[in-house]
């Protein structure tokens, strides 16, 4: 089956008693059992079962099998954000005095929590150019638990050469995690690329119309536990099941990262029309790009598949559409805020790929927090707006863009 109809007619884990066509929401915390003995086979893993939702649920299950069907993968945990998909993904692999490599061009919350949290509890961080794999290959030791990073740099819109990155990691037995929150499965196959573990943002296109939070952690499958030493006790007892089973059983379980069962019903909802939204969305986000660049009011315009781009070869070869954000820079904050503020039907906002158009002066709001030299050190510029494109008309995005240019 197709990407469409797989979302469409995945199956349940269970059928429905009723034969209802949209699977229910079961809004319970907790699950009655008929023996007193099935419950405890529950607790010990020896029999399937819902106990508690903030282990698992029906509802969250059914979203996550959805996700298997239309990914590949070989396991899903679906979680409440995508901060939280992050943070329990890693968190999983991770020890004091463990270390991982990854890049400065990160999305602004994600810095944070590398540069505060992860810090204070003894994990060091090592910042690499991911162009350079002798660079990759100089950092890796065996300490380092990971390389992180994102299929397209929010709001840089870098993209890396993923295979290149791969070859290096591969010989060190590294895990490679990366996400693929700006490049759904429709425009992009992870695992194809080498990529062993996919971090989601479900709030962004799989929500559709940024109504809910969720996230996504994946496990494609294809990295052998038994050579991570933190994993490799779980590896043992689970198998190639090592990664979920540390998810399930401590870091997600423990951590209360649950999605609440009405969001997984929504989210399950937008998959089934993921496909088309991308698709406009990526139609619209490359002529609004080539529409930009005719403007000389702007400095410079960034999007993958535009070919004076320095990443259309990496995103050409490896993506079939080149996501939702174009990056572009007027030269100062007056002009930008000018710019901003006279816009109708693009919004002023933070979120990304959501039905409608959202834009925000990135250097001033997401990375307020950080110094003028960090900012410039991640390639910010004070007159930066990162644009979501959405599923509007074309014709009125143009318009819009062009009487704010306007005045």
């Amino acid at each position: 089956m197709g990407f469409t109809t797989k979302a469409l007619h995945a199956k349940p884990a269970h059928k429905d008693t009723h034969g209802a066509m949209r699977f229910p929401i079961y809004q319970s915390s907790a699950f009655e059992f008929e023996k007193a003995e099935d419950l405890e086979a529950v607790f010990k893993g020896q029999k399937a079962g819902h106990v508690y939702s903030r282990s698992s649920n029906p509802s969250i299950e059914e979203f996550e099998l959805k996700i298997k069907a239309i990914s590949g993968a070989f396991g899903v945990v679906a979680t409440a954000t995508g901060m939280a998909a992050i943070s329990n993904a890693l968190l999983a692999l991770l020890k004091s005095g463990d270390n991982f490599i990854t890049t400065k061009f990160l999305f602004g919350n994600t810095l944070s929590l590398f540069q505060t949290l992860f810090s204070d509890f003894g994990v060091e961080v090592r910042y690499v150019d991911l162009s350079d794999v002798d660079a990759i290959k100089a950092n890796i030791d065996d300490k380092t638990r990971f390389l992180f990073c994102e299929s397209i740099s929010n709001p840089q819109l870098i993209v890396p050469d993923f295979m290149a990155i791969k070859s290096v990691l591969k010989e060190h037995n590294v895990p490679f995690i990366v996400d693929t929150t700006a490049t759904p499965w429709n425009i992009f196959d992870a695992k194809k690329h080498g990529v062993d573990i996919e971090i989601i943002s479900a709030t962004k296109y799989i929500s559709g119309g940024g109504h809910v939070l969720g996230g996504l952690i994946v496990d494609n499958g294809t990295f052998n536990w038994k050579y991570h030493a933190n994993l490799e006790p779980y590896y043992k007892k689970f198998g190639p099941n090592a990664f979920m089973a540390r998810l399930r059983k401590e870091t997600y379980r423990n951590l209360g990262a649950s999605l609440s069962p009405m969001s997984a019903y929504m989210l399950s909802l937008g998959l089934e029309t993921l496909d088309l939204r991308v698709q406009r969305s990526c139609q619209n986000a490359l002529a609004v790009a080539k529409h930009l660049q005719s403007k000389a009011e702007i400095i410079s315009v960034e999007y993958p598949f535009l070919e004076n781009s320095s990443y259309f070869a990496n995103a050409s070869k490896q993506f079939s559409g080149g996501g939702g954000l174009v990056s572009f820079s007027f030269k100062d904050k007056e002009a930008t805020y000018a710019f901003l503020n006279r816009l109708n039907i693009i919004k002023r906002g933070t979120n990304v790929q959501d039905n409608k158009s959202l834009a925000i002066a990135t250097y001033h709001t997401i990375y307020a927090e950080y110094s003028e030299e960090k900012k410039a050190a991640y390639g910010l510029t004070e007159g930066m707006i990162r644009l979501s494109v959405g599923i509007e008309d074309l014709e009125d995005l143009l318009s819009d863009i062009d009487q704010a240019l306007a005045h």
